[in-house]
């Protein structure tokens, strides 16, 4: 069984503002992220209740997902959730004494995916609590760039 909650959190030298130009330019994401390879944006600009086509990538293994912005307050959050699993993966800006704190979640309510996803990450990605540990190691790189890129 997926883990309900997986999550990373790092300290940024950074305005709100800076940190949020980063994380909402979803266009960026294949940047950051060890999995996902690209996020093409559906319409124009990011707001509540974009779609997004997104390209993932582990190893050989290459496949789509499509998501819908569920979360969007400008300086603050930015959520989107998967059509094929029904996570929903966020960034959450908190302000700190030296800048912000971002922290980047995937929730799986009731620690459930959709059946297919449950299975193919049982049968192609080592299990899914092998494929949770991944995701949290993916989540501390890809928020090593955002940090890298925010600070600059």
């Amino acid at each position: 069984m997926p883990a309900e909650l997986i999550e990373e959190s790092v300290d940024i030298d950074a305005t709100p503002e800076k940190v949020w130009a980063v994380i909402s330019d979803l266009k960026r994401m294949g940047e950051w992220s060890p999995q996902c390879v690209k996020m093409i944006i559906r319409g124009g600009d990011v707001d509540l209740d974009t779609k997004t086509i997104n390209i993932n990538r582990r190893g050989a293994l290459v496949w789509p997902t499509t998501s819908k912005v569920v979360r969007f307050e400008p300086n603050k959050t930015i959520g989107w959730r998967v059509t094929e699993n029904n996570t929903v993966w966020s960034y959450s800006i908190t302000p700190s004494e030296n800048g912000v704190k971002l922290t980047e979640r995937r929730e799986a309510p009731g620690g459930k995916t959709s059946k297919i996803s449950f299975t193919l990450v049982e049968r192609f990605m080592g299990g899914n609590d092998n494929f949770d540990v991944e995701l949290k190691a993916g989540m501390a790189e890809t928020l090593g760039k955002i940090k890298k890129a925010a600070e600059a």
